[in-house]
């Protein structure tokens, strides 16, 4: 087989075969294949497309190009969760011990983030002593015991993906429905999940800014993931405005007892209760949305939510006390209020804007090796839709330098106030196939 021929296969619209993206994938991951025609081919799929079939063993072959975690000795069926991004993304925080408090095992393997905040280990190492650094044998203890743990990303999961993910950044096919789909999905399946929850972000503050791109790329991942065996949900949710109200490492994880508690901003806690759905019916532990729904309100409602989330930090060395006295988690020096600058009602919180003003902060990473400040960040204290008045504290920016002029700058061009508006809509669609 030559690579070539499988370059202009794709290059007229003809469906590949998988043996043909197979020897794609392994050539290319041991080096056999040349950066050119991997490019090449990554241009043709670009604007050829993939069809159902060709999405799925794209996906298996990234899979199969490294390790394959196995979590077939934890007890039921574990379903993981992913969301394409944002900006006051909390909802794994808060899902991971709501869901495991109704008996659902969250096996969560997790990394550290670029761009406005940290990811989901950034935020849990808010909390003195709490670690990922944990054995696959420990792991898998915990899950079994307690339903829920966290353990830091393997390095050698889908090394093909990381591998042709970098070419396609500097060759102009990033935006490629199949090539994100399979992407995604790829390091999913290859963590060990049996089924897939997704959170497909749409609106400024996401990587498919309209809602036909966000839906296109969620039918795509919900059928490559019932294609390769595992049941998979979507859900397409606005990211026009932050999530919840704190963007922030330790802010986040604030907000994300006060949601476990039931005291949480009100789209963060629809977010979750309809991700957190999926994931109960994917388990098999509700047999409806409805049911499951309930299910995880009663237990917010008698706290064993609150209890699993506490056991959870405390099984991974963290200081479970912060849940009950959060002014333990590390805290800035300067609060300083953006306060309106005229009567209104708030039209626009731009997400990346104000997520780009909190990594000025020092909240997020420009790159790896960036250190994260876990206290800084941002509260907002309105959100769209609401009314202001002239002087009203918009929101609260957290620093640990008192001059926070660039930061002020940044937020005056994200934010918009107006006579009229609406709160947009926060629950888009929901895909099931």
């Amino acid at each position: 087989m030559r690579m070539v021929d499988v370059i202009e296969k794709k290059r007229d619209g003809k469906a590949l075969t998988q043996e043909e993206i197979e020897f794609f994938i392994n050539g290319y991951t041991k080096g056999d294949i040349p950066d050119y025609q991997a490019s090449s081919l990554a241009m043709a799929i670009y604007f050829q497309d993939m069809n159902e079939e060709e999405r799925a063993n794209l996906t298996m072959a990234m899979v199969n190009s490294g390790d394959v975690i196995d979590l077939s000795l934890i007890n039921g069926i574990k379903v993981d969760k992913h969301s394409t991004g944002g900006v006051g993304d909390t909802t794994t925080l808060v899902l991971a011990p709501l869901v495991a408090a109704v008996g659902v095992p969250v096996a969560k393997m997790s990394g550290r983030g670029l761009g406005h905040t940290g990811g989901t280990i950034d935020k849990l190492e808010s909390i003195k002593g709490f670690h990922v650094e944990i054995s696959e044998d420990e792991f898998v203890k915990l899950v079994n015991e307690n339903q829920v743990a966290v353990i830091g990303q393997s390095g050698n999961l889908t090394p093909a993906d990381k591998k042709l993910y970098a070419l396609r950044d500097v060759t102009g096919t990033v935006n490629s429905i199949p090539l994100i789909a399979s992407s995604i999905m790829s390091k999913k399946i290859a963590a060990g999940a049996d089924a897939i929850v997704l959170d497909v972000k749409t609106g400024n503050g996401a990587f498919m800014k309209t809602l036909e791109d966000a839906e296109n790329l969620a039918h795509a991942m919900v059928s490559i993931g019932n294609n390769v065996g595992r049941n998979t949900m979507a859900i397409i949710s606005d990211m026009s405005q932050p999530l919840g109200r704190a963007i922030g490492n330790a802010l986040e994880l604030k907000e994300a007892i006060d949601t476990l508690k039931g005291e949480g901003p009100e789209d963060l806690t629809e977010l979750v209760l309809t991700l957190g759905s999926q994931m109960v019916v994917l388990a098999k532990q509700a047999k409806t949305l409805d049911e499951a729904r309930q299910l995880l309100l009663n237990a917010i409602k008698d706290g064993s939510a609150l209890a699993k989330f506490k056991i959870f930090l405390e099984q991974q060395g963290g200081d479970a006390t912060v849940v009950d006295d959060p002014d333990k988690l590390p805290t800035a020096q300067y609060k300083i209020e953006y306060k309106a600058k005229s009567n209104g009602v708030v039209s626009e919180l731009i997400a990346n804007e104000i997520g780009v003003a909190s990594m000025m902060l020092g909240a997020g990473r420009q790159t790896k090796e960036d250190e994260i400040d876990l206290s800084v960040g941002i509260v907002l204290h309105k959100k769209v839709g609401d009314t202001v008045q002239i002087g009203e504290p918009l929101l609260t920016i957290h620093s640990n330098r008192q001059n926070v002029d660039d930061v002020i700058d940044k937020l005056d061009q994200s934010i918009t106030i107006q006579e009229h508006s609406e709160a947009p809509t926060l629950i888009h669609k929901i895909i099931t196939e």
